[in-house]
């Protein structure tokens, strides 16, 4: 875990989360989307998010920036700090000053998170003028100067483009730009390579990786993809409807993993060995559950070939199997 220069073993945490909840009242009950969750990263650091759609990645790191639509969400409870401060104890005035400036946010899908009748320029340098408080023309060279650090050729002409001129890898690339703009300590990272193909996956990979490493941000990456956690990450957090089923650092998880899901999704993950032999991919056995109807006891019982009477009756807590590893399973009690 990395401090800043100059400070001593005593420097908290740059996020740590304690004990949150995010629930969606709507007209069909109540969905638990985030369940009591706790963890927490230090400077420089980039944590990986991983697990099936619906288990909860997303809101998790909506709720980090009070994206919250409310109503039908609200965080219930818990505390979110950042730099030391509760950012649940903020005003909206407050948060606004923190979002996008102190902490960014990479969406899903650049083609809906992007404006498509602003000129790319301009949605850049709003953030910029908005935190920084400078005038149009510096903002704008300071886009300019983003979209080169990014990686995209003639940026003085880009600046000037929409979003539907541009492909999807320069779409993602212009977020990234928007996202670093202000210099934030926290990135986070909502599957930022999606419905792009492997090439530009990995540039964009390697592009995060270069800027973490120029800028010092730290990294909040969700994924469905181990496999990207694993080049990127330095801790990983295994959710599952609306929990942390793991959670260890990279190399420990890799090493030996605990949970039953996790050894799912690590086995889910394509092999180079035996690509072209005909062999089936693994497939993880049912669906997620409805948020709106859980299973009783542990939440993947029905979808475990592990499971015993006691995970039908009774939820596990999360049990610390070794030194700073953790897991949601009756096995480890």
């Amino acid at each position: 875990m990395g401090l800043p220069k100059g400070k001593g073993s005593m420097v908290p945490s740059l996020l740590s989360i304690k004990n949150l909840r995010t629930y969606f009242h709507t007209d069909l009950g109540l969905i638990r989307a985030v369940d009591d969750i706790s963890f927490s990263m230090g400077f420089g650091e980039t944590i990986g998010i991983v697990g099936e759609s619906g288990c909860g990645k997303s809101v998790t790191a909506r709720t980090i920036m009070r994206l919250i639509p409310q109503p039908p969400g609200k965080i219930e409870s818990g505390e979110i700090y950042f730099e030391g401060e509760n950012l649940l104890s903020l005003s909206a005035s407050e948060m606004r000053k923190i979002r996008g400036n102190k902490i960014s946010m990479v969406f899903q899908d650049p083609m809906t998170s992007l404006n498509p009748v602003f000129k790319i320029g301009k949605q850049i340098s709003e953030a910029i003028k908005l935190h920084q408080g400078v005038s149009q023309k510096d903002a704008i060279e300071k886009s300019i100067e983003m979209l080169q650090m990014v990686g995209i050729p003639s940026p003085a002409r880009r600046v000037i483009d929409y979003p539907h001129q541009l492909s999807g890898g320069m779409r993602q690339r212009v977020m990234i730009a928007m996202a670093l703009s202000c210099q934030p300590k926290l990135m986070i990272a909502d599957e930022p390579t999606t419905a792009l193909d492997v090439t530009i996956q990995a540039q964009i990979l390697n592009l995060m990786q270069k800027l973490k490493e120029e800028t010092g941000a730290s990294i909040i990456l969700i994924t469905h993809n181990l496999g990207i956690v694993a080049e990127m990450a330095q801790k990983v957090i295994v959710m599952y409807a609306g929990r942390i089923f793991e959670q260890a650092s990279v190399r420990d998880l890799f090493r030996k993993h605990y949970h039953p899901y996790t050894d799912n999704l690590l086995k889910a993950i394509p092999k180079y060995e035996t690509a072209g032999e005909g062999k089936r991919l693994h497939v993880i056995p049912g669906m997620v559950p409805s948020l709106l109807d859980l299973p009783k006891g542990c939440k993947l019982s029905n979808r475990c070939d592990r499971s015993f009477e006691k995970c039908f009756e009774e939820e596990p807590g999360l049990f610390e199997v070794e030194s700073g590893h953790t897991a949601r399973c009756w096995l480890y009690v």
